[in-house]
């Protein structure tokens, strides 16, 4: 573990960022965009995601920029442990370096709430940050396509418990989420005001157990609900 001590500034009403990464070079690029920005503090880093819940506990960060492949213990079982163990966890971006990484659908399957390619650009890794520290998620669709089709779905029986479950309007809703499509956006496609789609995402994760609606279009693929094509 890295010393957070004197790098931590004023957090005040910051959100607070842990960085993740077996890289020093990594976390020193990560550190020097985010230490730049008035509403974002990095609070702590780690060099293995089995230092990870320990700083969690201690340090309480609002996001995590964790990398998915360290030597000890990868990102994927280190979020598998917060979000078993820590009662309200902070939202979590794996990093990784190639899109179409296994990792990066079992990290979101585990319920990691996006990812970003470590060449992401800085200004876009600032707004990944805001986005799910206010509750967003970073949805892909065009990678989790991609990621979902090389599974092969379990289809047929799940699909058909799925329609039954969902309303015809949640089932429309699931469907834009998987676009890709924000709130306003799904409002705007089903002539529906947002707050309705609110609603509606609300009662799609809770029908499915997903965290999020990243993990609900990974569910529905995964069942054939919506297929990669």
């Amino acid at each position: 573990m890295t010393g957070d001590a004197g790098m931590t500034g004023d957090a005040g009403m910051a959100i607070k960022v842990l960085l993740v990464d077996d890289e020093r070079l990594i976390r020193a690029g990560l550190a020097a965009i985010i230490q730049a920005e008035d509403d974002l503090t990095v609070v702590g880093e780690a060099s293995d995601g089995a230092e990870v819940l320990d700083a969690v506990k201690r340090l309480r960060p609002d996001v995590i920029l964790m990398d998915v492949r360290m030597p000890r213990l990868d990102g994927i079982q280190a979020t598998r442990r917060i979000l078993e163990t820590i009662p309200e966890p902070p939202r979590i971006i794996v990093v990784t370096t190639f899109e179409n990484d296994e990792y990066v659908y079992d990290a979101l399957k585990a319920g990691a709430n996006g990812f970003l390619l470590k060449r992401t650009r800085p200004e876009e890794i600032l707004q990944a940050v805001r986005m799910v520290a206010h509750g967003d998620s970073l949805l892909f669709p065009a990678a989790i396509r991609e990621l979902a089709a090389r599974h092969a779905p379990s289809g047929g029986a799940d699909a058909a418990r799925w329609h039954g479950q969902l309303t015809e309007r949640e089932a429309d809703v699931l469907r834009l989420m998987a676009k890709g499509r924000s709130n306003a956006e799904i409002a705007e496609d089903l002539f529906v005001s947002p707050q309705t789609v609110k609603t509606h995402v609300g009662n799609i994760l809770a029908k499915l157990q997903a965290r999020d609606r990243t993990q609900a279009v990974i569910l529905a693929y995964e069942t054939s609900f919506i297929t990669p094509g």
